[in-house]
């Protein structure tokens, strides 16, 4: 039903065969073919309008991209999500809101997204950066160990995805723990794995926590547009901030650097702006076609049911449900499924032989992730994976 959005589907990258299933698209979603002719656009006005183009730019583009994001989110205020190339920019410029000479003390997970734990392994070579890690396993008891944590620290600090990127499993009632978050406590919510793919209301925590995502992933629109809402009345002063910062009126105050309230207060500087043409493609795509979040999550539930149906018919050695992490489809589960392959060897190997018969897929050590997508065919039963 949805593969006439994506005629690249068809084509099979060197070295695949002509039936090639591409099973890597929880890290890069096929573009739908839509986003040709926005990148196209922007080329057609940056090189007519030169520096006119920041017209449309600021008082078109920017604003109809925050308004599909907060429809899709259920976010209240539009006004008040920031946009940049990638999510790792904003996070990095939240954590510089934070007075350097003072004790920061930060709760996350052991199982983030390699940025934000890359980042916090440098911060922690800081004399006054302190980190705790709530291991994701078990996730039956993640939250009540995240939450109780969350409540008995200090902590300035709140960081954890709501699908994790390693494993697909989503972090349970965790809308429901930022919800009730010490009031001390700023809160973070990578939602980069959920964002398009399940739905997801933010209505009831909008003005408590940080959501960040971008287009990279399930909307399909390319690298280059990410976003973090802002909660209300956020007062944080970025260290790190940038001249399109100071587009909006600012605070009259002669001593100090002033702030917007609205998603300038966490912009950046220039940057390349075809990836908004191609969110925005994709964004009304979907809207004129009435495909809608839940309808692409729906589509998706029924191929994992036939993935998982193929598989237990299969008997592979490595794909099974014993070395498969989770697969509470209904409750607790992203658009991709991982295996524990023993070994970082034995995850490449089973790579390398998926590849051999047209399924790109992708792994992190010894874990192979296997995705699914609305441009697979809706009667797929994924035999290929299985030889």
């Amino acid at each position: 039903m949805y593969q006439k959005y994506y005629s690249q589907f068809l084509l099979a990258p060197s070295g695949a065969p002509s039936s090639m299933l591409h099973m890597a698209c929880h890290s890069h979603h096929y573009w739908p073919d839509v986003t040709l002719d926005a990148v196209q656009q922007y080329w057609r006005e940056s090189a007519t309008l030169a520096d006119d183009k920041w017209g449309p730019i600021f008082e078109e583009k920017i604003p109809a991209w925050q308004r599909a994001v907060a429809r899709t989110l259920n976010l209240p205020d539009a006004d008040r999500i920031a946009i940049a190339p990638n999510t790792h920019e904003l996070v990095y410029r939240l954590l510089s809101a934070f007075d350097p000479s003072r004790p920061l003390c930060i709760l996350t997970t052991d199982g983030e997204f390699y940025s934000f734990a890359r980042q916090l392994h440098r911060l922690e070579e800081e004399p006054n950066v302190e980190v705790t890690r709530i291991a994701t396993e078990p996730y039956a008891t993640l939250a009540e160990r995240f939450e109780q944590e969350l409540h008995r620290g200090d902590y300035q600090l709140a960081y954890a995805s709501l699908v994790f990127f390693d494993s697909g499993v989503v972090f349970p009632r965790l809308l429901e723990i930022a919800e009730g978050k010490p009031k001390r406590t700023e809160f973070v919510i990578d939602g980069y794995h959920a964002f398009f793919a399940r739905p997801v209301d933010l209505g009831a925590v909008a003005d408590k926590v940080f959501f960040t995502a971008g287009s990279y992933k399930y909307l399909g629109a390319g690298e280059g547009m990410c976003f973090m809402s802002i909660p209300a009345n956020c007062s944080l002063r970025p260290l790190n901030t940038g001249w399109f910062a100071e587009l909006a009126e600012l605070e009259n105050r002669a001593d100090r650097v002033g702030f917007a309230d609205n998603w300038l207060r966490f912009a950046g500087a220039t940057m390349d702006y075809s990836p908004l043409y191609k969110g925005l493609a994709v964004f009304d795509l979907f809207e004129r076609e009435g495909i809608t979040v839940e309808k692409i999550h729906n589509y998706v539930l029924a191929a994992q049911e036939r993935f998982l149906r193929t598989m237990d018919t299969a008997a592979h050695p490595l794909l099974n449900r014993d070395n498969l992490i989770q697969h509470d489809l209904q409750n607790g589960h992203g658009h991709f499924f991982t295996f524990r392959c023993g070994t970082a060897a034995q995850s490449e190997q089973l790579q390398q032989e998926l590849r051999s018969r047209g399924v790109l897929c992708d792994r992190r050590q010894q874990l192979l992730r296997l995705g699914f997508a609305i441009y697979h065919k809706a009667d797929e039963n994924y035999r290929q994976v299985f030889g």
